[in-house]
């Protein structure tokens, strides 16, 4: 149970620090992060972090897929978290 908080925590982590750096380096046009790589953090849980970071840095904001599918797998996440630890 411990184990699965923690990686819970560091994917979040994970999801809102790849947020800032690609946004960092859209602004200076340089290589991006691939989107696929942004839902693959997000899927395998980092949809909160991934959320977040949108939110906080205003990236990926104008793309609908993002601007609704972090938020509902960062809800779906949730829920499978509440469900696992109580």
């Amino acid at each position: 149970m411990k184990v699965f908080i923690i990686a819970v925590i560091v994917m979040n982590l994970v999801g809102l620090l790849i947020m800032g750096e690609d946004k960092k380096r859209a602004k200076k046009h340089e290589y991006r992060i691939s989107e696929r790589t942004l839902w693959m953090v997000a899927i395998f849980g980092g949809a909160i972090g991934t959320t977040a970071g949108m939110q906080l840095y205003r990236h990926k904001t104008k793309h609908t897929s993002f601007k609704l599918g972090f938020p509902i797998l960062a809800i779906l996440e949730i829920i499978i978290f509440l469900k696992i630890i109580i």
